[in-house]
């Protein structure tokens, strides 16, 4: 049967079938190739699209807006709205339906986007939220194919430090969608919650992947046969208090030399949505090494800059997975 996902929102993978997901990432290769072979398609012609941003970024903004530019779309980046203030998340929908093809959202609550979609009568695209960040994962998984040479459904990846962030819980799903073989290598206090992992091992029991769990302790069964380690940053953004702490809870789990040399895999690919905390070239970094005497948070610089990283062709990737978003949805 043709895929069609025109007209449809995307909010999380948990709502995408295995099939959907790789005509998704079908998509992109193919968008991909023909950005590089200098073919403009003017796919989105007409279209206007809104950026709808609570939380800063650069990827995200960036990548949506290159991406909307090179199918002919025109772009509203919209910060400090009325929305939340002197207007609810439905008028706002409502009204930005009526200016907008489509509609992206990046914040913090998950229930803002999805108060969003069911108000709205155009796509929205979640840009991020704390519980989710789907069009991170459809990157990952396309840098993922491009760099490992087994089918996705046959690939190991471990993800090291905070597992119920939003990169972990929404890695866990697109690998649970992909039957992948997907561990969490993380404090027990730091899993997934259960309500998810519980949905994502019925998800399981229907592609073939595998869900695992461990602590620093059992590292060495975590990591072995690894094709991609994945981390992420210790404290998110709206956490900054809380540095002290996860310093002492993630301080064992951060991806160094001896992760990579535990995978016995010499073609093993180190994979991070970014930013980073590889050194102290940034504001943050600097307070961090006067505050806690460390160089290097979640990933050690060696790694960071090793010829497994793959990370800036992740980054590279978030422009055409989010093309494919918005082509498929208003398009296709």
């Amino acid at each position: 049967m043709p895929i069609s996902l025109k007209g449809r929102d995307l909010l999380t993978l948990e709502d995408f079938t295995t099939e959907e997901i790789q005509y998704l990432l079908d998509l992109s290769a193919d968008l991909k190739s023909k950005k590089r072979a200098g073919i403009k398609n003017d796919l989105l012609k007409g279209k206007n699209i809104v950026l709808l941003f609570e939380k800063a970024s650069t990827r995200t903004r960036c990548a949506f807006e290159v991406a909307a530019f090179d199918e002919g779309a025109n772009v509203t980046f919209l910060t400090g709205s009325q929305m939340g203030k002197k207007e609810s998340i439905e008028d706002t929908a409502k009204v930005l339906a009526r200016y907008y093809d489509g509609i992206e959202f990046r914040g913090f609550k998950q229930a803002t986007v999805d108060e969003l979609a069911k108000h709205s009568c155009v796509p929205v695209w979640n840009g991020l939220t704390d519980y989710d960040h789907p069009t991170q994962v459809l990157a990952d998984l396309l840098t993922i194919q491009e760099h490992c040479t087994k089918p996705l459904n046959q690939v190991k990846m471990v993800y090291c430090g905070d597992a119920r962030n939003n990169m972990g819980n929404a890695l866990l799903m697109g690998a649970a969608k992909m039957g992948m073989h997907f561990v969490s290598l993380a404090p027990k206090e730091l899993w997934q919650e259960d309500g998810l992992v519980n949905r994502m091992k019925k998800v399981a029991e229907q592609t073939g992947a595998k869900i695992e769990f461990y602590d620093i302790s059992d590292k060495a069964k975590a990591l072995a046969d690894a094709d991609v380690i994945y981390t992420d940053v210790w404290v998110s953004m709206g956490e900054e208090d809380k540095f002290a702490e996860r310093i002492q809870q993630l301080g064992a789990y951060r991806v160094t030399k001896e992760f990579i040399d535990l995978t016995k895999n010499p073609n093993v690919i180190f994979l991070h949505c970014l930013p980073s905390f590889h050194d102290t070239m940034t504001e943050i970094g600097a307070d961090v090494e006067k505050k806690f005497g460390l160089k290097e948070m979640e990933v050690s610089d060696e790694v960071f800059r090793s010829k497994h990283s793959k990370v800036f062709d992740e980054a590279e990737n978030r422009m055409h997975t989010i093309k494919a978003i918005m082509v498929a949805t208003l398009v296709s």
